[in-house]
């Protein structure tokens, strides 16, 4: 099986990678990026400025990861912010549909919805909503909590949550507990493994280990 990876470079995305090329039935992992990655035998990593200009890469695989996903601090603005987590996504959705690609695995967030006044909850809604309309066989939907693992650039806010949810885990309902980038990555290739007809949303309480 050979699948596209969008957003190998963040947290999640490189655990995903990790786990992909470590996984026997995985015959090649797709990942363009800004930055050249550590080559591997079943690594294809074309790299570009520009990831719109790579839609091309959706051709001849067999399934789709996307997580790709900023903050509105780090990109800078909220046109910017939406360029990643749904301009993006949507465009190469839409280029792998047209190419046959029948299973697409979306990571979003647990708070995404169409109806938020939240600006981040709204995007992650909308796009969950768009990439559904494209029309895959199977397409999952990733909704975690806050991702625990160690990032390359900390985020301080998300950082205090990180610690005050660990302190209070014990007592926490399972579906705002934090959950750890490996056991969302395993789920992420189970999902573009077994694509499972249909629409699906792996929620953040199944995300524990």
């Amino acid at each position: 099986m050979k699948i596209l990876l969008l957003g190998a470079t963040g947290l999640l995305g490189k655990n995903v990678l990790a786990q992909a090329l470590a996984h026997s039935a995985i015959t090649g992992v797709v990942a363009p990026t800004r930055q050249a990655l550590a080559p591997h035998p079943k690594l294809i990593n074309p790299v570009s400025d520009r990831l719109e200009s790579m839609l091309g890469v959706t051709q001849g695989v067999d399934g789709v990861v996307c997580a790709l996903g900023t903050t509105i601090g780090k990109a800078g603005s909220k046109d910017a912010f939406r360029e990643v987590d749904y301009v993006l996504p949507l465009a190469f959705a839409r280029s792998a549909h047209e190419h046959g690609v029948e299973t697409f695995v979306l990571v979003s967030a647990s708070v995404a919805s169409v109806s938020s006044a939240m600006f981040y909850s709204r995007i992650k809604g909308e796009i969950e909503r768009d990439i559904e309309l494209v029309g895959f066989r199977s397409l999952t939907i990733v909704r975690p909590s806050l991702i625990g693992g160690e990032r390359d650039e900390p985020r301080f806010r998300e950082g205090v949550a990180l610690r005050l949810m660990s302190v209070f885990a014990p007592v926490l309902p399972k579906k705002l507990r934090i959950n750890p980038a490996p056991a969302i990555a395993a789920a992420i290739l189970d999902a573009v493994m077994t694509a499972e007809p249909g629409r699906h949303f792996r929620f953040s309480e199944s995300l524990i280990r």
